[in-house]
């Protein structure tokens, strides 16, 4: 076993074991947000850079800190590292940029979002971004691209995080989408516009950090704030059928997979539960799910809450409140 140092933290881990799964086996705030990394989809990570931290010492036979921040989700652990997550100003200044960066080009319709209430990046946005932007340039539009008749695919919202892309790599047998082009112009699209309509396309929208992928059955119907998670599950030969239906009195608007406290999907469903089955009589309701993420499905526990911006469009000025 290695010991590592986390926040002032020690944990023991096994050897192999990456800085971000070091810091989830802790728990709490010493875990770095990850808005790429999926523990499930093999090759995730190193993308976003959003779990950037510090490594001020590298092992107990190198004391040497490393020379810049290192992504905690690609970084394996060293007997003796000590690593700074939140107690570090450089790695909260880092996380700062980081989402600046994501918002760059990220358009500002959290209102009419069916992502809102259980977004990584509004969560992420809340604890590190600022009030104003540094910009004046427009921001990227791409052309609408139909994907099929069950997902929404709004490549206006996406920050490139790959993880739907290795969705379809490991989950069917035959991938129809995937990023084209590069750079500023790269974007997640369907191979000379075809339809995507795998038995397990529907896992793209939970694994989905933003709204970009979003649910045709469920869109504008209702917040995630008015209904009521409940666990079901039913007897299915293509999934283990456990699920989590989103309920509005007796009637379900959604079904989508059970996920942890770091949201992410603890098993894989198909699109028949997803989909098809959204009747009450299709599944045995087995009680209220506990939602566990720090979000606005959790209960409002977000802390430290800001006072907005009083702001004066006449003077075209913006006064902070403290």
């Amino acid at each position: 076993m290695i010991k590592v140092t986390i926040d002032n933290i020690l944990v023991e881990v096994e050897e192999g074991t990456t800085i971000l799964q070091a810091a989830r086996m802790i728990g709490g705030k010493v875990v770095p947000p990850a808005m790429c990394y999926y523990t499930k989809l093999e090759g995730s990570g190193g993308k976003c850079r959003s779990c950037l931290v510090k490594v001020a010492k590298a092992s107990a036979k190198d004391p040497r800190p490393f020379p810049k921040l290192v992504a905690s989700c690609s970084t394996p652990v060293q007997d003796g590292m000590v690593v700074e997550n939140n107690i570090s100003a450089e790695v909260c200044e880092a996380r700062k940029g980081v989402v600046e960066f994501l918002l760059l080009n990220h358009p500002l319709d959290c209102p009419v979002c069916d992502q809102a209430g259980e977004c990584d990046l509004q969560d992420l946005s809340f604890g590190y971004g600022l009030e104003e932007t540094n910009t004046l340039e427009s921001r990227r539009e791409y052309p609408v691209v139909d994907i099929g008749p069950l997902i929404k695919l709004h490549m206006n919202r996406c920050i490139h995080c790959y993880r739907c892309v290795l969705v379809a790599e490991q989950l069917t047998k035959k991938r129809a989408h995937g990023m084209l082009y590069r750079a500023d112009s790269m974007e997640i699209s369907t191979f000379i516009q075809t339809s995507i309509n795998n038995d397990f396309s529907g896992n793209m929208i939970d694994v989905c950090p933003v709204g970009a992928l979003t649910d045709r059955t469920f869109r504008f119907r209702s917040r995630v704030w008015f209904l009521k998670p409940m666990n079901a599950h039913r007897e299915c030969s293509k999934c283990n059928g456990k699920v989590t239906a989103w309920m509005f009195g007796n009637e379900i608007y959604r079904i989508t997979g059970c996920k942890d406290e770091f949201g992410e999907l603890e098993e894989f469903i198909c699109n028949e539960c997803r989909f098809d089955k959204k009747d009450v009589n299709d599944w045995i309701i087995d009680g209220p799910r506990k939602i566990r993420r720090q979000s606005v499905i959790s209960g409002n526990q977000y802390e430290n809450i800001k006072k907005g911006s009083i702001i004066h469009p006449i003077e075209g000025t913006t006064e902070l409140q403290e």
